[in-house]
């Protein structure tokens, strides 16, 4: 135990751990653009296919700073706050939360016989509605005709559009509220009429991060146990390794959108599954070629997996084959319109090789020359992503082996109003994948409509009319 206490304070104040970018992936520098009639070709090829499909959904985060506006309110109200607490008031019958209101307190509503503080405490805080202390995943995000559905719901629902047969589920969630999760989803399972497998796991606590104050020193609780806080969605890795399925199709919690506004999602992870499936069969072609590097090069000219500079050369028939036999994502990427978060990269290594990889800000220093590289990114990385984490033969792979574990992050919170720090694994779609063998194509901005603050649900994409 000293020694692992010793080894994350090492890393905790040492220097963060740098990327060097060589520059953004580009449209057909890094980045595919497929036609829609080739789009098309993939997506049926994926609906005839008879491979098994597991979406992974990562699922425990909180949904309080989808209302931290109102929050502020409360505390401290000030002009910023105040005006999207306005906005908010203003459209409070069009969120699908409002159908749970009493009907007595809707009636006021309507009639603007309300309290304000008390309103916005009835719906966040444990008399009330609680949705301030529920995970995202549980909140009603959007109504369609007379239900009213939560994101857990929601995924379910896209999900069983995007593949009819052989497809399950799989939700990392907050295990406080586990009770809840399955029965809201055994809900809207049983109102599909299908025979739906759905399961879930939590993020091991036992990779949970000790946190350290700025003394070095880990911080101790009242209770005397030392604190940890959790090392951020590459612990997940594990529960992705977990998984058997031909197809792992990984997105977020909070980017669903409203089932009317869905079509464009629903096509392009079918896009993205059939393309996933076309690139297993051309790799497994290479590995049982006579000439496995000639093909490999063919093939890279089309998949671009890896930089016009690679010395295909130094490869003999067995490392060929090796190379070939990795974890594979295909990764959809939105053109850039500002978002916060990560993108495509090529990244140069400390052994003078360079690859392909989603890349977050903050791996990048915020000034120099690698932050006017990252500032340059055309696109963004959504989390929509197709994957394999078997080889194309169907053999298991640890997917340990295949992360970069140096490129961890170092995060400052603070805990109890004291600064405290600790680290961060690499990334699920960050350091965790960053030698597996990687295609960016892009894919329309329609397809991301995250949540990030309840406002987001007033936008077009999560309306139902």
């Amino acid at each position: 135990m000293d020694a692992i206490i010793e080894k994350q304070r090492e890393k905790v104040f040492g220097e963060q751990p740098e990327i060097k970018l060589i520059g953004a992936c580009k449209l057909n520098e890094g980045v595919l653009v497929h036609s829609s009639f080739e789009k098309k070709k993939y997506e049926v090829r994926f609906q005839k296919s008879n491979d098994e499909i597991t979406f992974f959904i990562p699922a425990s985060g909180s949904g309080s700073r989808m209302f931290a506006f109102l929050y502020d309110f409360l505390d401290d109200p000030n002009e910023e706050n105040r005006g999207k607490t306005e906005k908010f008031l203003n459209a409070i019958q069009e969120f699908a939360f409002f159908e749970l209101l009493p009907f007595d307190l809707k009636m006021k509503v309507r009639d603007y016989d309300i309290n304000l503080e008390d309103f916005i405490a009835f719906l966040l805080k444990e008399h009330g509605l609680q949705l301030g202390g529920q995970p995202k995943g549980l909140l009603p995000f959007h109504r369609s005709r007379s239900f009213i559905f939560n994101a857990f719901q929601e995924h379910v629902l896209q999900g069983l559009r995007i593949k009819e047969n052989k497809v399950k589920f799989h939700f990392t969630i907050n295990p406080l509220f586990e009770d809840q999760i399955r029965t809201s989803l055994e809900h809207v399972i049983a109102l599909t009429g299908r025979d739906v497998e759905v399961s879930t796991s939590l993020q091991n606590p036992k990779s949970d991060s000790y946190a350290f104050d700025t003394d070095g020193n880990v911080v101790t609780k009242e209770d005397g146990n030392q604190l940890r806080r959790p090392c951020g969605h590459g612990a997940l890795l594990d529960n992705l390794n977990a998984i058997s399925s031909d197809i792992v199709f990984i997105k977020n919690i909070d980017n669903i959108q409203q089932e009317s506004k869905s079509n464009a999602s629903i096509e392009n992870f079918q896009y993205l599954g059939g393309f996933l499936q076309q690139l297993k069969s051309d790799l497994r072609d290479v590995y049982h070629s006579d000439q496995p590097i000639e093909e490999l090069k063919k093939l890279n000219l089309s998949y671009q997996l890896f930089d016009k500079n690679y010395d295909f050369d130094r490869l003999n028939n067995e490392t060929c084959k090796a190379l070939v036999l990795r974890p594979i994502r295909v990764c959809g990427m939105v053109r850039n319109e500002g978002q916060p978060g990560g993108g495509p990269f090529w990244v140069e290594h400390e052994d003078g090789t360079v690859s392909k990889q989603i890349v977050e800000k903050a791996q990048i220093k915020m000034r120099g020359e690698q932050y006017r590289l990252m500032v340059q990114s055309q696109y963004f990385n959504p989390v929509l992503i197709a994957l394999s984490n078997t080889t194309i033969l169907g053999d298991k792979l640890d997917l340990n082996e295949f992360a970069d574990h140096s490129k961890y992050f170092i995060v400052d919170k603070k805990f109890e109003g004291k600064p405290i720090k600790f680290i961060e694994r690499p990334g699920l779609w960050n350091g965790s994948m960053a030698n597996w063998l990687t295609v960016f194509v892009e894919v329309p901005s329609e397809t991301f409509t995250p949540v990030k603050t309840i406002l987001d649900l007033l936008n077009a994409p999560h309306r139902e009319k």
